[in-house]
């Protein structure tokens, strides 16, 4: 097997982070997904190196990372060539926004399911725990960011926009980041623990409409968490120290 995949312009090679794959090309996050490949918070490994640590093939997931890389109508968004200003706009419309909505649903359905079937299936119970605890995080993180951390990477952008400079307190972006990477870990440590209690989301015998609804909706936000880490870790952030680094003045 060779070593790469030639995508038009760009070549990818399995020595290459799994999330500089995906960072650009965003429709190799779907075939990491299937394989629970983490592009996000684990993303700096390599594909070899994933696929070796899981237990999976080279040749099981080339043929299909070669498929999905190999469809120019589905290039996707080319996130790596947005400025900070546009990807944080695209984080908040389809992410923050999505989180906010998605959460108190699911949290809903997770309730009625651990009333009516928790006896029977208990790890329900604990399902239920562990989102509600997730959903009151997600919710302080997305504001401290919303708040903080995004009104000031807008700043300093703008100012590198007009090639000006401005002195900066030395954590004035790494502290914020720092911070939310550390929430990010968390997070997907609790969708993961979620993802092993279900079974993957694999609905047990006999499940009720309900309870097979909210472990599609949790695997659905599981995938969404991922991209959204993903944007944040590997390309808004060291954009945003890349760019205090220009205007910072000395």
């Amino acid at each position: 097997m060779n070593n790469f995949v030639k995508n038009y312009c760009m070549t990818i090679t399995t020595q290459q982070t799994l999330a500089s794959i995906v960072t650009d090309n965003y429709q190799a996050a779907t075939v990491f997904e299937k394989y629970k490949l983490d592009f996000c918070c684990k993303g700096k490994k390599s594909l070899e190196a994933a696929c070796t640590e899981n237990g999976i093939s080279i040749e099981e997931i080339w043929e299909e990372l070669t498929n999905a890389l190999d469809k120019p109508a589905h290039k996707g968004t080319a996130f790596a060539d947005m400025t900070a200003e546009q990807l944080i706009s695209y984080i908040l419309l389809q992410h923050h926004f999505y989180t906010r909505q998605t959460m108190p649903v699911i949290e809903e359905h997770l309730l009625k399911v651990a009333m009516k079937h928790g006896d029977h299936f208990p790890y329900m119970k604990e399902v239920l725990q562990l989102f509600s605890y997730l959903k009151n995080e997600m919710n302080i993180h997305m504001q401290k960011e919303e708040v903080v951390l995004f009104p000031r990477i807008r700043e300093m952008e703008g100012l590198y926009r007009y090639g000006q400079k401005k002195a900066f307190p030395p954590a004035y972006i790494t502290a914020p980041v720092a911070v939310m990477e550390n929430e990010h870990d968390e997070a997907g440590e609790v969708m993961s623990r979620i993802n092993t209690l279900t079974n993957q989301y694999v609905a047990p015998e006999g499940a009720c409409t309900t309870f097979k609804l909210v472990l599609q909706e949790l695997k659905a936000f599981e995938e969404d968490l991922h991209k959204h880490v993903h944007l944040e870790n590997h390309l808004l952030f060291p954009l945003a120290k890349k760019i205090i680094a220009e205007v910072q003045l000395v």
